[in-house]
């Protein structure tokens, strides 16, 4: 199997890098959120807001285990995907993992215009997005290799994932 996965923080760029490595390398781009969207006919926040984080981080799971059944994918996943080690033995059985990362004050500035982002609905946003990056740190860490995005475009971004994948160069 050789998808590529996309993981790490919201606003990190999975979705863009993620279509980008698509186009470049024809072929098909999944985003898991929206797969769940679609299965469950409504919006990640709704889910977050009727059903709580549990039923979504087990949806989550099961979307992920129906993609990586498939081949040569670009799989965006959710930012709390890694939290759950069978995800991530998953990820690296059937591809590479690839986590994108980026400092606290882009991720806030990337995201504070949007409201469907549950886990930012707080007080202090930036201070949310240092706490969960700093619970999430040890998973992220797990990733076949790391990128920072903070200061780059989604070309470079994707090119520079494409440079780390074995057989690409």
């Amino acid at each position: 199997m050789n998808n590529i996965y996309l993981v790490g923080f919201m606003g990190t760029g999975k979705t863009a890098v993620g279509k980008e490595l698509a186009r470049i390398k024809k072929c098909k781009f999944v985003d898991l959120d929206d797969l769940i969207e679609e299965k469950e006919k409504r919006s990640i926040p709704e889910i977050f807001a009727k059903s709580g984080e549990p039923y979504f981080r087990k949806l989550e799971k099961e979307t992920l285990k129906e993609a990586a059944q498939k081949n040569n994918l670009i799989v965006s996943c959710g930012g709390g995907i890694v939290i759950d080690k069978d995800n991530i033995d998953l990820m690296k059985k059937t591809g590479t993992m690839i986590c994108l990362t980026a400092s606290s004050d882009v991720i806030l500035e990337r995201t504070h215009k949007f409201n469907h982002r549950p886990l930012l609905n707080a007080p202090d946003p930036k201070g949310k997005i240092e706490l969960l990056l700093k619970e999430r740190a040890p998973y992220y860490a797990l990733a076949d290799k790391v990128i920072d995005t903070s200061g780059i475009s989604v070309k470079e971004a994707a090119a520079k994932v494409l440079s780390l994948l074995p057989g690409e160069k």
